[in-house]
C-alpha cells in the first residue's frame, strides 16, 4: 500500500525551470506554481549562499516511493544540499476528493490505496482546495455551509493542465486559486462533500479538494466555542 505525501519545493525564482525540468524526467507531474518572497536578513542570505529574496514554489502530489527516488536525484542531480539551491519538504496526506482526481494528482506514480494517514488522532486538517481563479467565494459559500468558520486565499499557475482532459475529461485554466481550509477532523468529510458538490469538476470552480493532518493549532479555540453545537 502507498502513502500520499504534498510535496512542497521552494526555490530561487531563476532556478525553478531546472526542478521543473527534473520533475519532468522523473515522471513526477507539478500541479501548482506560486511566486513569494523571502523573509532571511542579508546575513542569513549570505550565510545560505542565496542572492536574492524572489522565490517561487512549485505544488505536487507524490507517493512514498516516488518521494524516495525523487530525494536522491535532488541530491545526486541537482545537488539540493549545497547551498543556494533551494529546499523541498513533504507533508503527509490525509484524503483526496474524487477518484478520477486522485488519479490526477497521482499520473504516472504506482499507488496503491492504503489507509488515510499516519495522523489518525489529529484534532484538525487543513483542506486544500485548487480551483480556477475567481471562484473563491463560491467554494467558501459551499464550505461554511459545511460548518467551515474561513479559508485563506493565495493566486498560483496551473502547470501541466493540459492532462486534465485525459483525467477528468475537462480542460483547465492556468490561473488558479489555492485555498487553505482550518476545520475540525469530525467536519472534515462533510466540508469536502460540499465543495465538490458545490464547486467541483461539473462547476466553472472546477475545484479539487484535499487533506492534510494538522498536529496542532493555536488560535481556533474561541472561535469553535462560538460555533459549537448547543
Amino acid at each position: 500500500m502507498s502513502r500520499l505525501f504534498w510535496m512542497l519545493t521552494v526555490t530561487d525564482r531563476k532556478q525553478l525551470s531546472r526542478f521543473l525540468e527534473f520533475y519532468r524526467l522523473h515522471q513526477v507531474q507539478v500541479g501548482l506554481v506560486s511566486l513569494a518572497r523571502g523573509t532571511a536578513s542579508g546575513e542569513t542570505l549570505d550565510y545560505l549562499g542565496l542572492e536574492a529574496a524572489e522565490k517561487a514554489v512549485a505544488f505536487s502530489v507524490v507517493t512514498d516511493s516516488a518521494w524516495e527516488e525523487i530525494q536522491q536525484g535532488l541530491q545526486r542531480e541537482l545537488h539540493i544540499d549545497i547551498p543556494g539551491t533551494g529546499i523541498v519538504f513533504t507533508v503527509p496526506m490525509g484524503s483526496i476528493g474524487g477518484k478520477r482526481e486522485l488519479r490526477f494528482l497521482t499520473d504516472s506514480q504506482p499507488y496503491e490505496k492504503g489507509e488515510e494517514t499516519s495522523l489518525k488522532e489529529t484534532k484538525h486538517q487543513v483542506l486544500i482546495v485548487i480551483a480556477n481563479l475567481g471562484y473563491s467565494e463560491m467554494i467558501m459559500d459551499a464550505a461554511r455551509g459545511a460548518g467551515a468558520r474561513g479559508g485563506t486565499l493565495i493566486h498560483a499557475r496551473g502547470v501541466g493542465m493540459e492532462r486534465a482532459q485525459r483525467f477528468l475529461g475537462v480542460s483547465l485554466a492556468e490561473e488558479k486559486e489555492l485555498i487553505l481550509i482550518v476545520t475540525r477532523t469530525g467536519q472534515k468529510d462533510a466540508i469536502m462533500r460540499a465543495i465538490m458538490q458545490e464547486a467541483g469538476m461539473g462547476s466553472k470552480a472546477q475545484a479539487i479538494v484535499f487533506s492534510l493532518p494538522v498536529t496542532s493549532t493555536a488560535g481556533l479555540r474561541l472561535i469553535e466555542e462560538e460555533f459549537a453545537p448547543e
